[in-house]
C-alpha cells in the first residue's frame, strides 16, 4: 500500500512540475513507460506462477517480505502510464488556471486523490487479510496463485491494449 501511494504521490508532484505533460507528449517516453509496465506486470505473472509449486514453511523474514511487497507496488506504479493520464486527463479540469498557485493547487488534489486512493487500498487490504487463514492452505494455495498469475498477465495485455495510442 505504502509503495503504491508513493508512486502515486510521484506522479502527483511530476504533475505539479509539468514531467507528466512531457510524458504524455513524447511518444518515445509515454511508450518506454507503457511498455515498462507491460513488461514488468508479465514479469510479476510469470514469478508468480513458476513459484505456485514452491509451497511449505515461509523462509524470508518479515522485513524482507514487506520491503518485497513495497518494492513491487512502488515499481508498478511508477511502471502504469494510466496513473500519468489521469494526472494529465482529470487533474486540470479541477485546477483554476487563472488562480495563482497552480502547482499548489496540483498537489492539494494529488494529496487528496493519494489519500483516497490509499484508503481504497487499505480497505481491499483488510478484506484480503481476512481471507489468510483460507488461502494459507496448501491445498488451496497453488491454484489461488496461478490464477492470480493468469489474472496479472491478463491485466498486462489489457495495459497494452488500453493505453496504445
Amino acid at each position: 500500500m505504502a509503495g503504491v501511494a508513493l508512486g502515486l504521490s510521484a506522479y502527483g508532484i511530476a504533475a505539479a512540475l509539468g514531467v507528466a505533460a512531457l510524458i504524455e507528449n513524447s511518444t518515445f517516453l509515454y511508450d518506454a513507460l507503457r511498455w515498462g509496465g507491460v513488461v514488468y506486470l508479465l514479469w510479476l505473472a510469470w514469478d508468480a506462477w513458476s513459484t505456485a509449486d514452491d509451497i511449505g514453511p515461509e523462509t524470508g523474514s518479515g522485513n524482507h517480505e514487506r520491503r518485497s511487497a513495497f518494492r513491487r507496488g512502488l515499481i508498478t506504479n511508477l511502471l502504469n502510464p494510466k496513473a500519468a493520464v489521469f494526472y494529465i486527463a482529470v487533474l486540470p479540469d479541477f485546477v483554476t488556471p487563472h488562480a495563482t498557485g497552480i502547482v499548489v493547487q496540483t498537489l492539494t488534489l494529488s494529496a487528496i486523490y493519494v489519500t483516497i486512493a490509499t484508503a481504497i487500498h487499505a480497505l481491499i487490504v483488510i478484506s484480503a487479510s481476512r481471507l489468510r487463514e483460507f488461502v494459507d492452505d496448501p491445498v488451496r494455495l497453488r491454484p489461488i496463485r496461478r490464477i492470480l498469475a493468469a489474472a496479472l498477465a491478463g491485466v498486462a495485455i489489457w495495459l497494452a491494449w488500453s493505453t496504445a495510442r
